[in-house]
């Protein structure tokens, strides 16, 4: 499990997880941290691809039987809040043995759903983001990908969604998820350059990509693939009233997302 990290941050000690610097490329080493800019690696896209340069760099590097992206602030936990509580957040997160059982029973692990509610998968990000990202990257399932189109126009439509590019895949899943996420995020960076955006704005291949795995996943799902799902804690608090009135700007008053929370 990589911890895509862009700063010195306190990692989980069970030996599965292995922190990695991501858009390492042209920056100082964190000490203890394995940068994405070694081997095979798409390093210099971070300000673009967000922690993707090192799910790319996991992919191409790692000779392991299953691989998993975590972030510094952003943990799976199988723990209860009162364990946490008591005992902290690293160390209530998912262990090697509790991962290894899990994907003897399943064929991945994906973070909790996240509940829109009032808004769909498309909605939202239309709302908070440029809805041209999405309607883009449809064009190209279309034309690369049709098989895909029903997934794509389902999750579109759906109310939840497995958010933060959070997984844990087994060596085959992570190979045709990959092979099949990049190909689709090189054309859509042809047809929608990030000329002009800000540095906020230009994150969006990133944030694409979190919906393109549930486009993924329900064509896996179909095939018939098993998936668990286990909650993901945070090692830092989310101001949920900046969050929700920044989104109700967004939904009413056309406000875009300037910043992320």
């Amino acid at each position: 499990m990589i911890v895509a990290a862009h700063k010195a941050y306190e990692m989980p000690q069970d030996r599965m997880y292995l922190p990695v610097q991501v858009g390492a490329y042209g920056k100082a080493e964190i000490e203890g941290f394995t940068r994405d800019d070694s081997g095979e690696n798409i390093s210099a896209k971070n300000p673009t691809y967000c922690e993707l340069t090192g799910l790319y760099w996991a992919w191409k590097n790692l000779d392991a039987d299953a691989v998993g992206l975590a972030h510094y602030r952003r943990h799976f936990s199988m723990r209860g809040r009162s364990y946490r509580k008591a005992h902290g957040v690293l160390a209530s997160v998912l262990g090697y043995d509790e991962a290894k059982t899990l994907l003897a029973q399943y064929d991945m692990v994906v973070p909790k759903k996240r509940k829109y509610y009032i808004e769909t998968l498309y909605s939202h990000y239309a709302h908070t983001f440029d809805a041209r990202h999405l309607d883009v990257t449809r064009e190209i399932l279309a034309e690369k990908y049709p098989a895909y189109v029903e997934d794509v126009d389902a999750v579109y439509r759906q109310r939840h969604g497995y958010m933060f590019n959070m997984f844990l895949l087994k060596r085959d899943d992570l190979d045709a998820y990959c092979s099949w996420l990049f190909d689709v995020l090189g054309e859509l960076e042809q047809r929608i350059p990030t000329d002009g955006m800000s540095t906020f704005e230009a994150r969006f291949y990133g944030r694409v990509s979190e919906i393109l795995f549930n486009v993924w996943l329900r064509r896996r799902l179909a095939e018939g693939a098993t998936v668990v799902e286990v909650p993901v804690v945070s090692t830092e608090p989310v101001n949920w009233v900046k969050k929700g009135f920044a989104f109700l700007a967004a939904k009413f008053g056309g406000v875009k997302y300037k910043e992320s929370f």
